[in-house]
C-alpha cells in the first residue's frame, strides 16, 4: 500500500489508463500503489464502476488527480469546439464535475473535438471560448481546473487543438485562472520539438503536465525525447503540480517505473 509520501512543489503520477498495463483495477491500483505513488489520473472513470474505483482509491490510499471528459459515438474526440453539440458539452461537463466531487480530483481535461470541414477555424474558436468561459466558471465553484491539452494530429488526426500555440490561443481568449494548458510532452514532440523552451515559455498557463516519449508514446529511455534534461527544466521551473507518466508499459512486460527513482513517486501535492 502507498505510504503517506512527502509533500512536494511537483508530484508525479501513474496514469492508471495505460500502466502498469491490462490488469482489473484492483490489479492496477494496487500496483501502482506498491510501486509507491501516492497519486494517479484516470482518463475516462466513467466507464468503470464508480463504487469499484471509490473503494479501490480508498484502499489503497491513492489520490485522483486528473479526469477526462466523456465522449460520444458521434463527438468522437469530444465537444468543446462542435457547434451543434451544446447539450452534449454541458451532459459531459457536469457528469465529470460530480465525478470530481465524489472522487476528489481537481482537474478535468475537458476533450476539443475534431475539426469540421467547411466550418472556419474561428467559429470553433469561438464556440469553445463561450464555452469553456461559462464552464471554467462552473468548474471553480468545486475549486477545480479545466484543462486544454493539445493531441498530435498524426495519433488524432482532425483534432481542434494540435500544437501549443493553439492551446494557449484558446486559455489566453478565456482569460479565467483556473482554466489552463494542459502540456503532454509526447504530443508536442510529434508536432513541434524544442520541448524546453515550448515549456519555459508557456509554464505560468500550464496546469498539468504529462510525459511519454516518442515514437510511439513508449516508456521513457525507450525513445528519442532526453526526459533527464527535460524534467530537470520542468523541476527546476515555477510549475506546481502533477507530472502524469502517461505511456504503454514494456511490450516485454517488464517494470514501467523502473526509470524513475522510488523516492519521486512517494511525493503528494497539497491542494
Amino acid at each position: 500500500m502507498s505510504s503517506v509520501g512527502i509533500e512536494a512543489r511537483i508530484c508525479y503520477e501513474a496514469n492508471a489508463h495505460y500502466l502498469p498495463g491490462e490488469l482489473p483495477w484492483d490489479g492496477r491500483l494496487r500496483r501502482i500503489a506498491e510501486a509507491g505513488f501516492t497519486t494517479v489520473e484516470i482518463l475516462f472513470p466513467q466507464r468503470q464502476s464508480l463504487d469499484e474505483l471509490e473503494a479501490l482509491l480508498r484502499r489503497y490510499a491513492l489520490h485522483l488527480a486528473l479526469i477526462d471528459t466523456e465522449s460520444d459515438p458521434e463527438y468522437p474526440r469530444g465537444h468543446l469546439s462542435i457547434p451543434d453539440a451544446e447539450d452534449r458539452f454541458w451532459y459531459r461537463l457536469d457528469e465529470a464535475l460530480a465525478i470530481c466531487r465524489r472522487l476528489g480530483a481537481r482537474r478535468i481535461n475537458v476533450l476539443a473535438g475534431r475539426r469540421i470541414p467547411g466550418v472556419p477555424y474561428a467559429k470553433q474558436l469561438d464556440v469553445a471560448v463561450d464555452r469553456l468561459r461559462r464552464a471554467g466558471a462552473r468548474a471553480a465553484e468545486d475549486g477545480i481546473m479545466l484543462l486544454v491539452e493539445a493531441l498530435n494530429d498524426h495519433d488524432n488526426p482532425g483534432y481542434f487543438v494540435s500544437r501549443s500555440s493553439e492551446g494557449i490561443a484558446l486559455i489566453d481568449a478565456v482569460g479565467l485562472p483556473n482554466v489552463r494548458f494542459q502540456h503532454d510532452f509526447y504530443h508536442l514532440q510529434v508536432m513541434e520539438g524544442n520541448l524546453i523552451d515550448t515549456f519555459r515559455a508557456n509554464v505560468a498557463k500550464i496546469g498539468h503536465v504529462q510525459i511519454g516519449d516518442a515514437p510511439g508514446r513508449v516508456m521513457p529511455g525507450l525513445g528519442e525525447i532526453n526526459f533527464a534534461n527535460v524534467l530537470k527544466a520542468v523541476e527546476d521551473s515555477d510549475y506546481t503540480g502533477y507530472i502524469g507518466l502517461e505511456y504503454r508499459p514494456p511490450a516485454d512486460g517488464s517494470d514501467p517505473f523502473v526509470w524513475l527513482p522510488r523516492e519521486k513517486r512517494g511525493r503528494f501535492l497539497k491542494e
